[in-house]
């Protein structure tokens, strides 16, 4: 299957019934990094989990634009960085602590502290987690 670089996020989630609606919910971590923001609107894909893939109960596995890619089981998309790895970014935003973001394949974050909107800058990978990077800038003018 090919993966969109407009992929911002993905999970696993149990779609439940309440009420006379069908929900999805959204991991706690997404909202708390930033990622997905309540009250947006989101693009969802509900992709089938074969029982070869951990789930023999017929379960789905769940996508959502957000912005990041989330922990979760090793079928699901690694950090498309490694530690030490150098990256050209550009920065498109500021985080919340006032860091610049990053985003590179399948919106993939990496924060960059001392950065500006807007800036061009050569970074080193200096630690890698499931949903974000953080970089170090290593040349301000590329």
């Amino acid at each position: 299957m090919e993966i969109s670089d407009e992929l911002l996020c993905l999970f696993n989630a149990e779609v439940t019934v309440k009420d006379d609606e069908y929900v999805v919910e959204v991991p706690k971590s997404e909202i708390e990094t930033g990622s997905v923001d309540p009250g947006d609107i989101y693009r969802v894909a509900l992709i089938e989990r074969h029982a070869d893939s951990g789930g023999s109960d017929g379960s789905t596995s769940t996508s959502t634009s957000s912005s990041s890619a989330s922990t979760g089981a090793s079928s699901e998309p690694q950090p498309p960085v490694e530690e030490g790895e150098i990256r050209y970014v550009e920065i498109e935003d500021i985080g919340k602590q006032g860091d610049g973001i990053a985003r590179v394949e399948r919106g993939y974050v990496i924060i960059v502290p001392d950065a500006e909107i807007g800036e061009r800058v050569k970074v080193e990978v200096t630690e890698v987690k499931s949903n974000f990077a953080v970089g170090e800038i290593i040349d301000e003018d590329y």
